[in-house]
């Protein structure tokens, strides 16, 4: 893989995780609202706080996987994918079978994550 490919590969993750944090506070008392309360975490304070640490946590990573690109950085991200995708299956396993995948796409996101840092330094 060259070295062009593999920085398309990196902007590529990092727009999502820039992505997703805009579309969590976008979408505060929307669907990222709607998506806490229909798993059963029902307290105004504590989703607030959720969509806030979630959509800070993709902001930083993905600032730093464009700033500061390293092996850690993207163990880093890879490690706070998979928790986010164990939290959000217990929370709604249903997402899991969502026509549009937003939990499906983490298996990708994963692979080309795991491309990244296996070339870093």
């Amino acid at each position: 893989m060259s070295k062009s490919d593999l920085t398309l590969l990196r902007l590529s993750v990092v727009f999502v995780w820039l992505a997703t944090a805009a579309a969590s506070v976008l979408e505060f008392n929307g669907q990222s609202t709607a998506l806490l309360m229909a798993a059963g975490i029902e307290d105004p304070q504590f989703v607030s706080f959720l969509i806030i640490a979630g959509a800070g946590a993709d902001l930083v990573i993905g600032i730093a996987m464009a700033r500061w690109p390293s092996r850690r950085v993207f163990s880093i991200a890879l490690g706070l994918m998979l928790v986010m995708t164990v939290v959000a299956s217990v929370l709604d396993p249903s997402l899991w079978l969502h026509p549009l995948g937003p939990l499906t796409k983490n298996l990708p996101i994963a692979a080309a994550l795991w491309i990244l840092i296996r070339r870093s330094t």
